[in-house]
């Protein structure tokens, strides 16, 4: 009897781990499908503190429960949801996004991540975008090879010296 729940309970936590592997795998953000209009737009709204600041605000109030102060994704909500909230804060994968992807993500959102194109107005969310901007430090990229140093030849001596 003992053997049998053994078995049951340990092919229950197999089954878990897989789905659990599936839906991550399932929610990749690298998987996040993005329509080309999307990918190419620009953000209308300026960068300005005031445009950073109204993105702040709003990032506190509808983001910062699951991505967290830092945009780690490890806001107190986060634990709640099989998919973890992305890692904002990831330079790599934010280098790699267009201002507008991050519109369209905000926008469309995706579960469990609720969609905003109704909740917030186009400006709002392209502040928005400013403010995660400033969660992912700017990607360093290597530094330009330096050319070798060319050797000056000595200068000469005047021959009239070499005679003396």
């Amino acid at each position: 009897m003992k053997e049998r729940r053994a078995a049951k309970i340990f092919l229950l936590g197999i089954t878990l781990a897989v789905a659990g592997t599936v839906a991550a795998v399932a929610h990749d953000p690298k998987d996040w499908p993005v329509p080309a209009a999307f990918k190419k737009m620009k953000n209308p709204v300026p960068r300005s503190d005031a445009a950073v600041a109204a993105g702040k605000a709003l990032y506190n109030d509808q983001c910062i429960s699951c991505h967290g102060e830092a945009g780690k994704g490890d806001g107190p909500d986060a634990m709640m949801y099989e998919v973890h909230p992305a890692d904002l804060s990831d330079a790599h994968m934010m280098g790699m996004m267009s201002d507008g992807e991050i519109f369209y993500k905000i926008s469309e959102g995706r579960k469990p991540m609720p969609d905003f194109k109704k909740k917030l107005s186009d400006e709002q969310r392209w502040q928005l975008v400013h403010f995660v901007r400033t969660l992912a430090p700017k990607m360093q990229h290597a530094p330009a090879a330096k050319k070798p140093a060319t050797k000056k030849a000595p200068a000469s001596k005047d021959k009239s010296e070499n005679r003396k």
